[in-house]
C-alpha cells in the first residue's frame, strides 16, 4: 500500500504546547511510514477550516492533521471557537472524502492539562488519520471497511 500522505494545521496560539504536539506527530508519521506533505501554520484553531479546505483540495495529501488547544478563560469564548471549529473540520472532511482527523484539545481545558496531553493527543491524531486513509483505500478497492484488522 502506498505510503499515506499527511497535511498537518498547527494553531500557533499556545504555541508552548502547539508546537510540542507538532513534534509528537511528526515522530508518530514517521513510526508509521507516512509522509508529511504539508504543514501549515494558522494564527488560531478557529483559523483551521479556510486552510483545511485549500489542503484538502491537493492531490498530495491524503489526510489532515488539525493541532491546536483551546484553554478555559474566563469567559465561554473558549466553547465558541473549539465546537466552531471542530464542526466546520468534520463538514469539511465529509465534503472533500478525505479523513481529517481532529488534534485539538479543548474546550475547559486548562494549560496545566494541555500540556499533559501533548504527546498523546497528536499521536492519536496521526494514527486516525492513518488509520482511516487505509480503511477508505480498502473500501474503494471493494473491500469492507470492517475487514481491516
Amino acid at each position: 500500500m502506498d505510503h499515506v500522505r499527511l497535511g498537518i494545521i498547527v494553531s500557533e496560539f499556545n504555541k508552548e504546547i502547539t508546537f510540542v504536539m507538532l513534534d509528537n506527530a511528526k515522530k508518530q508519521a514517521e513510526k508509521m511510514e507516512a509522509l508529511i506533505s504539508h504543514i501549515c501554520y494558522v494564527p488560531g484553531s478557529f483559523d483551521m477550516p479556510l486552510i483545511l479546505k485549500e489542503l484538502l483540495r491537493k492531490e498530495d495529501v491524503d489526510a489532515v492533521v488539525t493541532l491546536g488547544t483551546v484553554i478555559k478563560g474566563e469567559t465561554k469564548h473558549d466553547e465558541i471557537v473549539a465546537e466552531n471549529a471542530a464542526r466546520l473540520i468534520a463538514d469539511l472532511s465529509v465534503e472533500h472524502g478525505k479523513p481529517v482527523a481532529l488534534g485539538i484539545t479543548g474546550p475547559g481545558i486548562t494549560f496545566e492539562q494541555a500540556m499533559n496531553r501533548a504527546e498523546i493527543v497528536p499521536v492519536r491524531a496521526v494514527v486516525s488519520a492513518v488509520e482511516m486513509t487505509d480503511r477508505l483505500r480498502k473500501m474503494k478497492e471493494n473491500k469492507s471497511a470492517g475487514e481491516q484488522k
